[in-house]
């Protein structure tokens, strides 16, 4: 099954824009097969072809005469001396659209791009399959709480029943796992971890202790949704608190997982300072995790992490298929126990958002906003909770409760 990827758009834009283009983002989310279809008119060259990479490696000087741009590099990361070659092209020829890079192993890809290619490449970070490109919605705009936003939003909403809320959580947004409903979901993560441990981690960050660090994304994944705490992460494993920084740098980097900044200022002086942990992809988080069916985590002790793990990264989806890069996203928690799940800042404006996984929304979900109201450097604009309640409503004033998909 074929799923048309919103992010298809940008890199049409990046590509007009800049010499090369970089698409970038966690193992299996589609960037292969995304910008085949894009750069279609461009050559094709995989550096995980033993033969393509000894060329690249030891004839980079002549790679590209083999090779002639308009060119689709895959696996870029493989060849970092490709990257000057790039650059001196680019600066000869002063073309856009002639190089479609791609790679995974983002945290070392990213030094070699800052390097020889800064302002001649644009850079889209691709996630996994969002609802919109699953039940193929062709909206594209970033999600806000405004009138506006759903105004649009509401005339391309598709049906998704509770059930299959929950089920789309735990398979996951994993382009081939979703296209093939056959697939064994254990048997895709079991291998999917182990590819990314063994050719990821071990090659690029010298992890000593393969079994540890699967223990860390273990204990990391139970900790979706929460508030980050290093010195516990690395008790729990038995590594260092340094060790447990490393690790977690090294799945942001591969685009697991998300730290979501908080928000404070020298006014809010009584707001924590600590990130909330989330995973970018629920099912790889379920399997981690041990919730072995969607069933079992519908009812289980995670559901509302889980919950709101999934609304977080649906959001961010709809950001980054629209090539932002830097997300505007905080969350508001103060030592008094108050917090408010996401706030999204466009234009200067904070919109509060809260995320319940219940069905029957009420105004005391939204009262909470009421605590930025009272901070006077913050223009506040409509808030929702976003809820499994099946319509778009009202609660107070210009608050609303928000079904899961009008996202």
């Amino acid at each position: 099954m074929f799923y048309y990827r919103h992010a298809d758009e940008a890199i049409r834009k990046l590509s007009k824009m800049f010499g090369s283009v970089l698409v970038t983002g966690a193992r299996q989310v589609g960037k292969t097969t995304l910008l085949k279809e894009t750069a279609r008119n461009a050559g094709y060259v995989s550096l995980d072809d033993k033969i393509q990479l000894l060329n690249a490696a030891e004839q980079s000087g002549t790679f590209f005469k083999d090779n002639p741009p308009p060119v689709f590099v895959d696996e870029v990361q493989h060849a970092p001396n490709l990257f000057p070659q790039i650059k001196i092209i680019l600066d000869k020829e002063k073309k856009k659209g002639q190089f479609f890079l791609s790679g995974s192993q983002h945290f070392e890809m990213m030094k070699n791009v800052s390097e020889s290619l800064a302002g001649r490449i644009g850079i889209l970070a691709l996630p996994g399959l969002s609802l919109r490109e699953l039940y193929g919605v062709a909206f594209r705009e970033p999600f806000l709480p405004t009138d506006e936003y759903f105004a649009n939003r509401v005339k391309e909403k598709a049906d998704i029943s509770y059930d299959d809320v929950w089920s789309i959580i735990h398979r996951g947004s994993y382009p081939e796992l979703c296209a093939n409903i056959d697939f064994d979901w254990q048997m895709f993560f079991a291998a999917y971890v182990k590819t990314y441990i063994e050719r990821d981690v071990r090659a690029l960050a010298q992890v000593g202790d393969e079994l540890k660090f699967m223990r860390f994304m273990m204990v990391a994944a139970s900790c979706t949704g929460q508030l980050l705490n290093k010195e516990s992460l690395a008790r729990d494993v038995g590594i260092s608190p340094l060790t447990a920084e490393r690790w977690l740098s090294i799945l942001v980097s591969s685009n697991l997982v998300c730290l979501l900044k908080p928000y404070h200022n020298n006014i809010t002086k009584r707001a924590v300072k600590t990130p909330k942990l989330y995973f970018l992809d629920t099912g790889l988080a379920s399997y981690l995790t041990r919730w072995t069916t969607a069933e079992v985590l519908k009812n289980g002790a995670m559901a509302g992490a889980f919950f709101e793990t999934f609304v977080i990264s649906e959001i961010i989806k709809s950001y980054g298929n629209n090539g932002i890069l830097d997300l505007p996203f905080y969350f508001y928690r103060d030592r008094d126990g108050n917090e408010i799940d996401l706030l999204i800042e466009v234009g200067g404006v904070m919109y509060p958002i809260e995320i319940k996984k219940h069905a029957d929304p009420s105004k005391s979900d939204a009262a909470k906003f009421h605590i930025i109201d009272k901070i006077p450097t913050i223009k506040r604009g409509p808030g929702g909770v976003v809820c499994l309640y099946d319509n778009l409503v009202t609660l107070l004033g210009n608050d609303k409760a928000i079904p899961i998909n009008l996202l």
